[in-house]
């Protein structure tokens, strides 16, 4: 049996129709850049998060990137972000001109830990004023929203949440994304809502801040070729939108056969003292991007070479944390630092997970899983 880590084209097979209809739709119209069908994503997506604005951009790296520039952080500022994230997270603190300050996770939800951000603010680096913090929903989990954002109003700090993993996943009743200053989402095409291409949005329910980041992913105009901000091209696209909204509907019903799937893994692995399964944090809904576990005992790349031989993929997200990139090895960090940041990047995998994965096919990891460690002759 050969089992992707994800399969778009079972989705798309779904609901092809659907998709190809919606794509006729702006094809026909002779309208491809921003427009109707962009203002029509945008509402419907803004009703079912719970935000007042949502504006589409071209990329969830470049809503991240806008995001920072409509607060005006740049140079001279830091920014806290988890060092155990996907690289556009501080990338984009870096290309807005600002700094990167690293944070370590919390263990059990890969979230970014308060206690490291605490001491982070308790002994803040000379020469640098810290501006915002972006915690991560990582793997589709909310992070600790009311806790940081009280430590934000305490140090007058601006939240800028990157749910690009956590479309839908909810932290107290409100839709991650919908409870910082701004939320960030991503459209690439193996999220949760994926486009057949990039995109992006920024949700806010802060007035002026949605009139900067639509003006900033026009090149800072309004109206157009008056420009009152030096912004970017960052539009997202009608096509994308038209998918978008085609797609929506049924996120939903795939979120649920996600957690589905995370159940039946959690039933067939348990009691495996080598892995530790997915934590789910009180008060909050996980989405399962990821269904990701830790490979306790330095076992975690023989495992996925096992599950390889068997014909399963499944990927590593991160095999090296952020503070140790080789690209940011002037901001001083060492091996070390974050303890429990490079602890994840040794231990985490991620097996297949996607609406469309099969009982069976779920079953067929499972036991592969299974028989890596309980062989007599061990792994």
């Amino acid at each position: 049996m050969k089992i992707p880590v994800f399969d778009l084209t079972r989705q798309y097979r779904a609901i092809q129709g659907e998709i190809d209809t919606a794509i006729r739709r702006v094809l026909e119209s002779g309208h491809f850049i921003l427009g109707p069908e962009v203002e029509a994503f945008e509402a419907k997506i803004a009703g079912y998060l719970g935000g007042k604005h949502a504006i589409g951009v071209a990329s969830g790296t470049d809503a991240l990137l806008l995001s920072l520039k409509a607060l005006g952080i740049g140079p001279g500022d830091g920014v806290i972000v988890p060092s155990f994230t996907f690289f556009a997270t501080a990338g984009t603190v870096v290309n807005a001109g600002a700094t990167p300050i690293f944070a370590d996770i919390d263990p059990k939800t890969f979230n970014i830990s308060l206690e490291s951000v605490r001491k982070i603010l308790d002994q803040p680096p000379s020469g640098i004023t810290i501006r915002a913090i972006i915690p991560v929903h990582l793997y589709g989990q909310p992070a600790d929203m009311d806790e940081i954002m009280a430590i934000a109003k305490e140090h007058g700090l601006y939240v800028i949440e990157d749910a690009a993993q956590a479309i839908g996943a909810e932290y107290k009743g409100h839709k991650a994304g919908t409870i910082g200053h701004l939320g960030c989402f991503s459209f690439f095409p193996t999220k949760n809502l994926g486009a057949y291409g990039d995109g992006g949005l920024v949700v806010t329910n802060d007035d002026e801040l949605a009139e900067r980041v639509r003006m900033l992913r026009v090149h800072g105009s309004k109206p157009k070729y008056y420009h009152h901000l030096v912004g970017t091209n960052s539009r997202l696209d009608a096509l994308q939108a038209a998918i978008l909204q085609a797609k929506l509907p049924h996120l939903e019903k795939w979120t649920e056969r996600r957690q589905k799937i995370a159940d039946l893994y959690d039933r067939l692995l348990q009691g495996l003292d080598a892995l530790v399964l997915p934590y789910r944090a009180p008060n909050r809904t996980h989405i399962f991007h990821q269904y990701t576990v830790r490979v306790r005992g330095g076992k975690r790349d023989a495992l996925q070479k096992h599950l390889k031989q068997q014909g399963i993929e499944t990927q590593v997200y991160y095999p090296l944390p952020l503070h140790l990139q080789p690209c940011f090895k002037g901001l001083g960090y060492k091996e070390g630092d974050l303890l429990e940041s490079e602890r994840a990047s040794r231990e985490v995998l991620s097996l297949p997970m996607f609406p469309e994965l099969r009982d069976e096919e779920v079953e067929y990891v499972a036991s592969a899983v299974r028989r890596f460690f309980e062989d007599k002759n061990g792994p």
